[in-house]
């Protein structure tokens, strides 16, 4: 349907253009908060706006459904239950390790259509990492195959990586819990684009998500399947675009340890009701 290098070169281009500049010189005006907490920058929409363009002139009849157009109007997510190719965008994520100076941010790209995932770029400009995946052709880091590092045994110091404390909706931090007392090693990310790089390239094990907005998802979770993980839902099915997934969800090098993990979170079955 597209060339993968193709569309590495323009998601490159963007950061370099709109991104980059940026990094490190944002304005207090620059910044600005569209919930308490949840950052966004000129940077974020004007990369969004670029690849909306470039990306939808590179394939004509897709649409693009991205963080930022989202925000500004939700009924944009409706197109990713329609016919057409969807590109799911995330101009830079990690925006609060942007504004930060943090290197740590990426940009995420997929390509969807049916709510099946076809191809994915994960972009860290600042880093100098690109990370591609094609249904049916495999992973790719910096240029080389990947895949996730194999699982024996049971949950004991099984390495899991999940979102910060201060993210956990209360029901969360029991289920967080409940999995610490099986001695996990248990670890707190910064960002979901490179943990999801991490994963692919067998260098983390798991990753357990207590949200499903597409644009943090899509690109990583076709990376990691195509290196050979997989990703379920709380009720044992895979992750969906459209939303409507029971969380949280784990990204894991079987689905053996997927539905581990789950079950050592299951509170009511462990503990009794939170």
């Amino acid at each position: 349907m597209i060339d993968v290098a193709e569309v590495s070169a323009i998601v490159r281009e963007v950061a370099e253009r709109e991104v980059l500049p940026r990094f490190g010189a944002l304005a207090v005006a620059d910044i600005m908060e569209k919930s308490p907490g949840d950052l966004v920058t000129v940077a974020d929409r004007a990369a969004e706006e670029a690849l909306a363009e470039r990306l939808g002139a590179l394939l004509p009849g897709s649409v693009v459904v991205g963080e930022e157009a989202v925000a500004a109007d939700p009924g944009v997510l409706a197109l990713l239950d329609g016919p057409d190719p969807v590109w799911i965008v995330d101009p830079i994520d990690g925006t609060q390790n942007f504004v930060d100076g943090s290197p740590r941010f990426t940009t995420l790209v997929a390509l969807a259509q049916a709510g099946e995932l076809l191809a994915s770029w994960t972009h860290a400009p600042a880093l100098d990492v690109h990370a591609t995946a094609v249904k049916g052709g495999g992973a790719r880091v910096d240029g080389r195959p990947v895949r996730v590092r194999a699982r024996e045994g049971g949950l004991r110091e099984l390495d899991i990586v999940t979102s910060q404390p201060r993210w956990w909706s209360p029901e969360h931090r029991a289920q967080h819990h409940a999995l610490a007392r099986e001695r996990v090693s248990l670890a707190y990310f910064d960002t979901s684009g490179l943990e999801y790089v991490e994963l692919a390239a067998g260098r983390r094990s798991a990753m357990i998500l207590g949200w499903e907005f597409p644009w943090d998802h899509a690109a990583g979770i076709l990376l990691h399947a195509e290196a050979g993980g997989v990703s379920l839902t709380a009720d044992g099915t895979p992750f969906r675009l459209s939303g409507g997934n029971s969380l949280p969800f784990v990204s894991a090098p079987d689905a053996a340890t997927a539905l581990a993990v789950h079950a050592a979170m299951r509170v009511e079955a462990k503990e009794g009701p939170a």
